[in-house]
């Protein structure tokens, strides 16, 4: 499989495409429609608690304060007021109004809801992810060596301090001990200067802002797969290339690629056409079959059809082929269209039993490539198939939309 990231950027939008062998499977944009606050650090203070709800508003400066739940407040503020770490404590006999509070965005407001920030706080590096008010220990589920796992659990322990947590990113696997401890001492330097900064202010204020759409691709998504990042700016091109060498990660500067040709980069990698495909609510199958996607706010229903003569002999093996070519188009959909929430799948109703297992062994293989957490829940008594999908921006529908309104 070939992997490429494509990159258009222009003065008044970037967008980063991810092609898995020609096939567009994620797309993300940034400019004046697109603006991301999520993993942005403020210092803010707690306006409203919501004691009924479980929950706190807090001011950091925005037009909308962040929404804060019971469950984002972290093991340090628990310890302070006297609980045990990770109890279930009430937000009242924690927080206060007027109290100042380190937090970070951890979704964007969708519609009316205002953004959803937490006070359990998170910095990706290459490496690593470092939790500095939180004791948790992990490693990416895409290790899966256990021999592996373990040596990045000892190394974290042998770096971080007890109440400190660290998380082994993908890229980790393999590296060099010097590197781990490079990206950590970083990462552990980057949120002493948030803090000092915390320290110095008296109001609301961003404190540390995340790097941009460009940058973040390049130190999360530029692994080993990856054969060619190929980008038609030349300012953006050498700014990859500076990143690169600050991020320790030139032996990868070879797979930067300038594109100088006449013809646009989308239109010559077919995104364009793929794009405006994925805004319709029909995919076509390559077997003759449909996927029929509708999205609301409270779920999303994929039908899938047959739509061809299936009424031979081997109608239950051209049911099958169906069910099995629907099951790996679903979780690209899904990652393409940035759908989250509730899935539910009405897949073409089979008759053996063993039909309907590989086809749910199919779904879940290729459901474990979404860099998003991403479950399959359970076949339901109706013979629905019921997927849940972490939500962590808007739908590609949904940010499309508001481009048009604009």
């Amino acid at each position: 499989m070939e992997k490429v990231i494509l990159i258009n950027a222009s003065s008044q939008e970037t967008r980063v495409a991810i092609l898995e062998d020609g096939r567009l499977m994620e797309i993300y944009y940034e400019g004046p429609t697109h603006g991301r606050t999520v993993g942005n650090i403020y210092v803010g203070v707690v306006k409203d608690i919501l004691s009924g709800l479980g929950s706190a508003f807090v001011d950091v400066g925005l037009d909308q304060n962040l929404f804060l739940s019971q469950k984002e407040l972290n093991d340090a503020l628990l310890q302070s007021q006297g609980f045990r770490r990770g109890a279930e404590v009430p937000i009242q006999k924690v927080l206060r109004p007027g109290q100042r509070l380190i937090v970070q965005v951890k979704r964007e407001g969708i519609g009316a809801k205002n953004p959803q920030g937490t006070t359990r706080i998170a910095l990706p590096g290459r490496f690593w992810v470092f939790l500095p008010k939180d004791g948790r220990l992990g490693v990416s589920r895409r290790i899966e060596e256990r021999r592996e796992i373990r040596r990045l659990k000892r190394i974290a322990m042998e770096l971080k301090r007890p109440h400190e947590g660290l998380i082994a990113r993908t890229a980790s696997e393999g590296a060099e001990r010097k590197d781990l401890e490079r990206d950590f001492n970083f990462l552990l330097g980057t949120w002493k200067g948030i803090e000092e900064e915390a320290e110095r202010s008296s109001r609301p204020k961003l404190l540390h802002e995340g790097p941009g759409l460009v940058k973040r691709i390049i130190r999360d998504r530029l692994l080993e797969d990856v054969s060619r990042v190929i980008v038609d700016s030349e300012a953006v091109y050498r700014e990859i290339l500076g990143f690169l060498d600050y991020m320790w990660m030139g032996e990868y500067k070879d797979t930067i690629e300038l594109y100088r040709e006449k013809r646009p980069l989308f239109e010559q990698w077919d995104v364009e056409r793929q794009l405006r495909e994925s805004r319709s609510p029909e995919v076509k199958l390559e077997a003759g079959g449909t996927l029929v996607i509708a999205e609301t706010e409270a779920l999303t229903a994929i039908d899938v059809n047959t739509r061809g003569d299936v009424h031979h002999r081997n109608q239950e093996a051209a049911i099958l082929n169906t069910n099995l070519e629907a099951a790996r188009e679903i979780p690209r959909q899904l990652r393409l269209r940035k759908i989250s929430g509730i899935i539910i799948v009405d897949f073409v109703d089979m008759k053996r039993r063993d039909s309907l297992e590989k086809v749910i062994a199919q779904l879940k293989e290729e459901l474990k490539k979404d860099r998003v957490t991403t479950d399959f829940i359970d076949v339901t008594a109706l013979g629905l198939v019921e997927i849940t999908r972490k939500r962590e921006e808007r739908s590609l529908a949904a940010a499309l939309e508001e481009e048009e309104d604009l």
